[in-house]
């Protein structure tokens, strides 16, 4: 019997399936959460969880494994350096599913595909928000005294100098 082998065909043909795939595990280990459509999530799901196992241990050969899957240098190096050494004590289920509920246009089961022991950062949001503010004031600050300078220039009438004007005031007063 042939029980539980297969996976989910998601109504492409073999080139769009794996490279869609690719670019999802790609996202995955990029943001560390993803949002995608439930059937999309759990076949995304397996492969990732495979990388990551490989990714556990720090050699040549799973290194090339995993390049097969993932083309981005930089986020290869990110699941060998990052990812992979936080989930050495875990012996599997790198991975996890929340449903969000239903998309409005197709009525799609939508989750979120996020790693274990991803955080959200709220504390550092709350410490950028201020300081945001802060830089943001600065900026209008400039703007209205930029303003009053040009009030106060168009207050006082512009002297136009020209180089035929100033040789004319020259020779006035030696004359």
């Amino acid at each position: 019997m042939n029980h539980r082998n297969g996976f989910n065909p998601l109504s492409r043909t073999t080139a769009h399936r794996r490279a869609m795939s690719r670019n999802m595990v790609t996202s995955l280990f990029r943001y560390e959460r993803i949002t995608t459509t439930k059937s999309k999530a759990l076949e995304v799901r397996k492969s990732a969880e495979k990388l990551i196992t490989r990714a556990k241990e720090d050699t040549v050969h799973n290194r090339r494994e995993a390049a097969k899957f993932i083309q981005d240098e930089k986020i290869l190096n990110k699941l060998f350096t990052e990812i992979g050494p936080r989930m050495k004590e875990r012996n599997g289920g790198y991975t996890r599913v929340l449903k969000l509920g239903y998309r409005q246009g197709d009525a799609a089961d939508v989750v979120i595909l996020e790693l274990v022991d991803y955080k959200l950062e709220t504390e550092k949001s709350e410490e950028k928000k201020p300081a945001k503010k802060a830089e943001g004031d600065a900026p209008k600050a400039k703007k209205t005294t930029a303003k009053a300078k040009d009030a106060s220039s168009e207050a006082k009438p512009k002297k136009t100098t020209t180089k035929k004007a100033s040789a004319k005031k020259e020779e006035a007063p030696a004359n």
